[in-house]
């Protein structure tokens, strides 16, 4: 893969951050999340290496799972951009 521009990694990291509050959002009321931090480092040498970190904080009350939200919607995230890279990214 081609070394990326600072705006298709923009982009890329826009992309992971609404997919990842996007599945935490059609799982959990938003009424329940007292704190969401979604954090995305991506660095394009040889190829694109993500690092991606979500923390969610849930209402006590909540019957979620804080941990697997948080490990499904960084999964999320990342299948998004695979799906972005194979339609917008040629080598």
């Amino acid at each position: 893969m081609r070394k990326l521009t600072d705006q298709e990694l923009d982009e890329i990291s826009q992309i992971a951050v609404e997919a990842a509050e996007n599945f935490i959002l059609s799982r959990v009321p938003k009424k329940e999340i007292l704190d969401l931090q979604i954090n995305v480092e991506l660095t394009s040498q040889e190829g694109l290496d993500v690092d991606m970190y979500v923390d969610l904080d849930l209402d006590e009350l909540s019957a979620a799972d804080e941990n697997e939200i948080s490990q499904k919607a960084v999964d999320m995230a990342l299948e998004k951009i695979d799906e972005y890279i194979d339609e917008n990214i040629s080598d």
